[in-house]
């Protein structure tokens, strides 16, 4: 399958939040991704179901929803209603997460799992067959622009040859210090979706970079 990119809106201009808004949607971009932070979970506060739902009237593309809260099962029935098509949960965060998987699904939304850095990809092997995709953190959550954890290349190699055989049709989205020279590594190592901030947003044209990120050439990634 041809790779999916993702750019996060938290790295957007928010006193400028619809002109980027359209800016993707005119793109090449695949999915809006959207971290939802509770400064409980991760340090840092995003935004949550007002400004989901103003996205989600303009936006032409799916939302990619990534909870980086506590107890998302609590909220799970509201991000769906607001709008998202994919509801990410963290595995660090769920207690029950084969029931928080399948609530997801039973709302019609794409059923993801979160792992942060130090998690280790064994932790879904239980539970490999039920998901749509799996987030690898490719940096400690909470912040944008921070430097890429190079083990996971590892990570995601590991992921996919898990789900040989099991879930062939698992997406891989990576999350944190994606940037066009990693990015052929990346998708050659088994990832499949990309998920962009600084790199989108910083560039002096984020609709190039989005292209360049959309077109990296990657003959030998998993399909």
């Amino acid at each position: 399958m041809h790779h999916l990119v993702a750019p996060s809106i938290l790295s957007a201009d928010f006193a400028n939040l619809q002109a980027d808004i359209e800016m993707i949607n005119q793109s090449e971009a695949d999915w809006f991704h959207v971290d939802i932070m509770d400064g409980v979970f991760v340090p840092n506060i995003s935004f949550g179901f007002p400004v989901l739902s103003a996205l989600k009237r303009y936006a032409q593309k799916p939302l990619d929803v990534h909870l980086m809260i506590i107890d998302p099962d609590r909220y799970l029935e509201q991000f769906s209603a607001a709008g998202a098509s994919n509801i990410t949960v963290h595995y660090e965060a769920c207690t029950h997460l084969h029931r928080t998987v399948h609530k997801i699904k039973e709302l019609g939304c794409r059923a993801s799992v979160a792992l942060n850095p130090h998690s280790p990809v064994s932790q879904l092997h239980d539970i490999i067959d039920d998901l749509d995709m799996v987030l690898i953190m490719s940096v400690n959550p909470g912040f944008g622009g921070q430097t890429f954890i190079e083990r996971t290349y590892t990570k995601i190699q590991e992921l996919r040859l898990m789900a040989s055989g099991r879930n062939d049709g698992l997406l891989i989205e990576i999350d944190g210090g994606v940037n066009h020279q990693n990015a052929q590594a990346l998708l050659r190592s088994g990832a499949n979706v990309l998920v962009a901030g600084n790199t989108v947003f910083a560039a002096s044209s984020p609709t190039q970079s989005i292209s360049q990120l959309k077109h990296v050439s990657a003959n030998s990634f998993f399909a």
